[in-house]
């Protein structure tokens, strides 16, 4: 059996991401999504996944784009900073995260993965690349070609393995205030998230959509 979690990053970090993702979930295969906890968006994704998105597991998206100076007590204030987080998931939510991953795979820096395994298995909480789920990532940078329905299906067909495999994307609207370096790739991405010929894809191949 092959089960397919497809989970939307940035989450809450502005109102036409937010649009982008519940789109995504509505109308498309997006089963997941990790959510940024200090953005402008925040609170809005957290009261719409409290009325309206049931079904959405929804995990914590590690912000630490913040400048934090090089000094001896960094880690301690990494720590405490990704604590600070999660305990404001849980405000905003009202329940605890479905899995911890991180904005830029900041957990995947040597010095700072040591803990985020140490949370992770103090809250009994997937990580990414760090669990029994497969990763895959599709988008994320620029390259408009490869964030096609054509793309995404020949993906579903060739790296979907059996168990459990995670595909991450970054669906969304653009929004004039917000400033990303990846920005129209996300109405791209929404768009074939979207596409019949790929829910057609998922049946066909017998991949499992789930949370």
């Amino acid at each position: 059996m092959r089960y397919l979690i497809v989970n939307a990053d940035d989450f809450g970090a502005s109102h036409g991401i937010n649009r982008g993702i519940i789109e995504a979930h509505q109308k498309g295969i997006v089963t997941s999504a990790s959510l940024m906890v200090d953005r402008p968006g925040s609170q809005e994704a957290a009261e719409l996944c409290r009325t309206d998105l049931d079904e959405l597991s929804v995990g914590l998206h590690v912000d630490l784009e913040k400048p934090m100076n090089d000094t001896p007590d960094l880690y301690w204030r990494i720590r405490h900073e990704v604590r600070n987080q999660l305990r404001r998931f849980e405000h905003l939510m009202g329940c605890r995260p479905s899995h911890l991953d991180s904005h830029h795979h900041v957990h995947r820096d040597p010095s700072l993965l040591p803990f985020f395994l140490e949370l992770a298995e103090e809250r009994c909480l997937p990580l990414r690349e760090h669990s029994p789920v497969r990763y895959l990532q599709w988008g994320g940078q620029t390259h408009p070609g490869q964030i096609n329905a054509r793309s995404l299906v020949r993906m579903l067909k060739t790296e979907i393995q059996d168990g459990f495999t995670e595909l991450s994307c970054h669906p969304g609207y653009l929004d004039p205030d917000y400033s990303t370096s990846y920005a129209a790739e996300r109405q791209t991405e929404l768009q074939t998230l979207c596409n019949p010929w790929v829910r057609q894809a998922v049946e066909r191949e017998g991949i499992t959509l789930i949370s």
